[in-house]
């Protein structure tokens, strides 16, 4: 048989040898290269004090739509024992936000609602809200876990759980998020420690959400959370953080 008949399969199979080398040789470059960089993620815990509260509450009257005069007038005088008993308690004016009245008409049909067009209601509802907001937060439960007096006086009154903040949390995030870093740096040194080497320049960071939760919570959301039902609260900063590998 004539030699020459193997010499085209020969050349294509040398050519397949050597391109299947590069792509391997490169293959290994890059995982080679991937693997001078050490991916860790660092947290970082905080116990604070809320310092600010917010207590939202509301008061209603209904009356007969041909005596709506009358109601606005009660009304009023709702609104003046709220105040005092607001004052009372220490609450200045400062701290009070009151919003306009409500009004919501109602018919006597079976539904009991009003459909605008649907002839006169019969009577209306009115609903005033009122905010509190203030830096002193015992006396702002005190008046909230107290409200029920109100009640007491034929005011219907409705009162909503306080609310409580913290007002240096954009000073806070700054802070908690440079010892997140920090604890991802040291995660990474030991790391390079265990596989005898070094952790050189950090590469990349970023910041992962915020969980803001009642104090020894589990809870967590991907979109981060903010508790505001206790005074207490712990914070929970996260960085994911890419360090060099000398």
């Amino acid at each position: 048989m004539d030699k020459k008949t193997f010499s085209i399969p020969a050349v294509i199979l040398g050519l397949s040898l050597i391109i299947v080398a590069i792509v391997v040789c490169y293959t290994l470059f890059d995982i080679k290269g991937a693997n001078n960089i050490i991916s860790v993620t660092g947290s970082t815990q905080k116990q604070i004090t809320s310092d600010i509260a917010k207590w939202r509450s509301s008061f209603t009257r209904t009356t007969e739509a041909s005596n709506i005069n009358a109601g606005y007038t009660q009304m009023k005088t709702d609104l003046d024992s709220i105040l005092n008993y607001l004052h009372e308690k220490g609450i200045t004016d400062q701290e009070i936000t009151i919003d306009p009245i409500v009004i919501i008409p109602f018919s006597d049909n079976d539904s009991g609602k009003y459909y605008y067009g649907a002839g006169k209601p019969t009577g209306y509802t009115l609903t005033q809200n009122i905010t509190i907001t203030s830096n002193d937060i015992n006396k702002t439960t005190n008046a909230a876990q107290n409200s029920g007096i109100l009640i007491n006086q034929g005011i219907v009154f409705s009162s909503q759980p306080v609310e409580y903040y913290y007002s240096k949390l954009a000073e806070l995030r700054v802070e908690m998020l440079g010892l997140a870093t920090n604890d991802a740096k040291l995660r990474a040194q030991k790391i390079a420690e265990q596989a005898g080497t070094k952790i050189g320049d950090l590469k990349s960071a970023s910041m992962g959400v915020f969980q803001i939760t009642a104090p020894y919570s589990t809870e967590v959301s991907d979109y981060g959370m903010y508790d505001t039902s206790t005074i207490d609260k712990q914070i929970t900063a996260i960085v994911k953080a890419s360090f060099e590998i000398k």
